[in-house]
């Protein structure tokens, strides 16, 4: 604990307006105003992700990580995102708001494959499925099939589970790639993920969002 505890005020980034539970004008769940929609597609997408929000929770991730999501896959110009934890496809639509701007794929790993086909539903009512390949099965096995370069690699899976997914991805995501890795905070993945990502001198991490579940950002430096 007390690894990572260093590690962490090594690099640390609060999001402004965040630590104080509100942003003037916004809301303190999406880090500031609500999103709006620029076309009918997109404003489609946005209506199955406030459903899916006010439905059963599935531990989905936080809204204003979402937004990063979709911000960085359309300002990286992603061609492929790659996705280890789908659940009910929450994370996945806000990655293919960004997808739908890029013209990139999506390939999403899920154990579960009920709660897949839930997925499979939600892109569907989206309309975006035609944007995203759902793969079931062990994501420790899985991943082993991947062989094209990455663009973004999101884990949000097993938390014991972070250093084995970037071990195996590290050598497919592009140098100026990027890897994000949600709740950071509660519940911690293992402190091995934690100095692997904060050590390697190929790799630049801020963490983001502590005071509630908080996500990594790594850069795979060029």
């Amino acid at each position: 604990m007390i690894l990572m505890a260093a590690m962490f005020s090594a690099a640390v980034l609060i999001l402004p307006g965040v630590a104080a539970g509100w942003v003037v004008g916004g809301s303190p769940e999406f880090g500031g105003p609500p999103p709006v929609a620029k076309s009918a597609a997109e404003k489609k997408i946005l209506e199955v992700l406030a459903e899916i929000r006010g439905g059963p929770w599935m531990a989905n991730v936080d809204p204003l990580h979402g937004r990063l999501l979709r911000i960085l896959t359309e300002s990286q110009g992603a061609r492929t995102v790659v996705e280890i934890g789908t659940s009910n496809g929450y994370s996945a639509l806000w990655i293919c708001l960004g997808l739908k701007a890029t013209g990139g794929r999506l390939i999403t790993h899920e154990i579960d494959p009920r709660v897949a086909d839930l997925a499979r539903q939600n892109f569907k009512k989206a309309g975006v499925e035609h944007l995203v390949t759902v793969v079931v099965g062990d994501a420790h096995d899985t991943v082993s099939r991947l062989k094209e370069p990455i663009d973004l690699l999101f884990i949000d899976a097993d938390k014991d589970g972070y250093l084995d997914y970037l071990t195996k991805l590290l050598p497919l995501v592009r140098p100026g790639g990027l890897i994000l890795a949600d709740n950071m905070a509660r519940p911690r993945p293992s402190p091995d993920f934690v100095r692997a990502v904060t050590t390697n001198p190929d790799l630049e991490t801020v963490f983001l969002n502590l005071e509630r579940t908080g996500i990594s950002l790594t850069v795979k430096k060029r």
